[in-house]
């Protein structure tokens, strides 16, 4: 079977401040895979995030998104299909409550009424397991729960413009500063939401949890110095030789990362 792209990197570039963090990399995204992006701190994760969401304009190189070359960020010109973001803390607004935070683009930009979107959100909100919450406010909620709301978030869409459904989400460190029981939960609902109707079937992970890159992974890249610096599996992770992969995971002091006091 013919893997589709959803979305290409080709000698993508991006520095800051004179420091290169990404250094030509190229990198093909397929519809309906798990991959999570790898690799210490500060190695560009990330921005590999923010420039495929169109948050950030490139250096040098290019992005296709479904075969169509990107122009600029993403409020430069038409988007062929619909990338949804998930922060790494959630970055809800404190002062709406759960239901004005996951609706907030429908009640921004849709035609639809008031009942319909709270009905829509209350859809998204059992799927992420937050049944009755639609009335608190984000500072009444743990963090996990924070986290879930976001995904119900990313996920909400207007049902009279199919273009509005994400094709595929990215997850930056969704298990970040969570206790191992509440990172096992996120982990399941990431995995469930992937197969759920009204979920995404693609996501793109930054991660740096040795559990959360087990149960969440199909395909595992390891960035290191600007390049990727190996491809594979879940199962080859404890049997590849490659030298930066098994000093990350056995986190070993000694070996090609260098280590910042």
């Amino acid at each position: 079977m013919v893997k589709e792209a959803l979305i290409e990197l080709r000698g993508v570039s991006k520095a800051f401040g004179g420091y290169t963090i990404l250094d030509e990399i190229d990198l093909t995204i397929y519809r309906g895979e798990a991959l999570v992006i790898i690799g210490p701190s500060g190695t560009g994760k990330s921005t590999i995030l923010r420039l495929i969401a169109g948050l950030l304009p490139l250096d040098t190189g290019e992005i296709y998104i479904q075969g169509k070359r990107r122009k600029g960020i993403i409020e430069d010109g038409h988007q062929p299909m619909r990338i949804a973001l998930v922060f790494q803390q959630a970055a809800l607004f404190d002062s709406l409550t759960v239901d004005e935070n996951v609706g907030f683009f429908l009640y921004e930009h849709s035609k639809l009424p008031r009942y319909r979107i709270r009905e829509l959100v209350q859809a998204k909100l059992a799927m992420v397991g937050l049944q009755g919450m639609s009335d608190r406010y984000p500072s009444q909620l743990s963090g996990g729960m924070r986290k879930r709301v976001s995904f119900a978030r990313a996920l909400i869409a207007d049902p009279d413009n199919p273009i509005d459904n994400p094709e595929i989400v990215l997850y930056d460190e969704p298990t970040a500063g969570l206790d191992p029981i509440s990172s096992t939960v996120i982990e399941d609902l990431v995995r469930n939401l992937q197969k759920a109707p009204g979920g995404c079937n693609s996501y793109v992970m930054v991660s740096h949890q040795d559990s959360t890159i087990r149960r969440t992974a199909d395909r595992i890249i390891f960035l290191y110095g600007g390049k990727i610096q190996w491809e594979g599996t879940v199962d080859e992770i404890d049997t590849t030789s490659n030298p930066i992969v098994r000093q990350f995971f056995t986190a070993s002091v000694k070996g090609p990362i260098r280590v910042i006091d």
